[in-house]
């Protein structure tokens, strides 16, 4: 099977062209036609010599693969379904909105964190993506050139698979790749520490922390990975770093009925991220099967917002999008995987 060039850093293209005994000059000149040109083919690298293409087709491809399916929510939400291999697939969520058009990307095929109310979760873990799968998802969309924001809180936990994240953040944000500003760009995080503090201390890009519960023992009930990567743990690291006035720290708080909605969850939120500039974002809870949950009514999850404003946070409610495609969030699980195995 060749080997796919989309995907590969600068330097990762330099060691082919080094390796196939070719001028420095072609590393910039491949990236160019990966990153800036958008081709498809090696062939259509014109400024290459033929010899130095056939050279190149001998073992490798560009590697882009279209998405199997495309699914359209109501709200104008779009699911895109990709094989990333044997039985494995992943889902990808294209979400318009008036002044921005957000594409939330996968980074695993299901995942090992195992979150009670995480669909992706319940799936378990079948593998990583490569840089390559990662950004694939960004490149083979119709809606390519018209994106303008990505957030890595699709299937899977980034940071789980950090060097194959941070190539494709490299692809991303580098001026010899798309050279995006890291300002676009939010990878959400259940809070894996020596992974975490790679990416905080190598990458500008925004951070999310899957918080959920400011209680580490109420935590760790529905978030198993918080008996190792403790909460007050999480919070220690990101106070021992500087990020700046234009890096955005973020908590992801899905609300629960009676589990995390109470004033004194509301008390220690506010102790627990009392000097810490950031944001909470509350989110719906959205049903799914096994998961004995109950989210909190509208009126109680605008108390809320306001107790925690009143404390000082600020607070926002994330707006609930393709919720009948089951592309809201912690919703994206490939049932394809399952039916395809059923079937063979």
């Amino acid at each position: 099977m060749k080997r796919k060039l989309f995907g590969l850093t600068k330097a990762q293209i330099g060691e082919i062209v080094q390796d196939a005994g070719l001028p420095r000059f072609t590393t910039g000149q491949i990236c160019n036609w990966l990153y800036e040109k958008h081709i498809a083919n090696i062939d259509d690298m014109t400024n290459l010599s033929k010899n130095t293409r056939e050279l190149l087709k001998e073992e490798y491809e560009v590697g882009l693969q279209r998405p199997m399916k495309e699914t359209s929510s109501a709200d104008g939400t779009k699911k895109y379904l990709f094989k990333v291999g044997e039985h494995r697939f992943i889902e990808t969520a294209y979400i318009p909105e008036e002044n921005r058009k957000t594409l939330c990307v996968s980074s695993q095929v299901g995942c090992k964190m195992a979150c009670g109310f995480c669909m992706t979760g319940k799936q378990g873990f079948q593998k990583h993506l490569s840089a390559n799968q990662i950004l694939n998802q960004l490149r083979s969309i119709p809606e390519f050139e018209s994106i303008s924001n990505i957030v890595f809180m699709g299937m899977g936990e980034p940071l789980d698979n950090i060097e194959n994240l941070m190539n494709a953040l490299g692809v991303l944000t580098s001026d010899w790749g798309y050279g995006w500003s890291p300002k676009r760009i939010n990878v959400s995080t259940i809070g894996l520490i020596p992974a975490m503090r790679h990416f905080i201390e190598n990458s500008n890009c925004h951070l999310a922390i899957s918080l959920h519960n400011p209680f580490d023992e109420e935590r760790s009930a529905i978030m198993p990975v918080n008996k190792k990567h403790h909460l007050k743990d999480i919070i220690s690291e990101l106070r021992s770093h500087d990020f700046g006035r234009q890096r955005r720290v973020s908590f992801e708080y899905i609300v629960f009925h009676g589990m995390n909605d109470t004033p004194r969850h509301v008390k220690e939120l506010a102790r627990l991220l009392n000097g810490l500039r950031c944001r909470i974002n509350l989110i719906r809870w959205h049903s799914i099967p096994g998961a004995d949950f109950v989210g909190t009514n509208e009126e109680r999850l605008l108390e809320f917002q306001k107790e925690l404003k009143d404390k000082g946070i600020q607070t926002t409610i994330r707006v609930s999008r393709g919720q009948d495609i089951d592309a809201a969030c912690g919703l994206l699980s490939t049932k394809e995987l399952v039916n395809e195995k059923k079937s063979t």
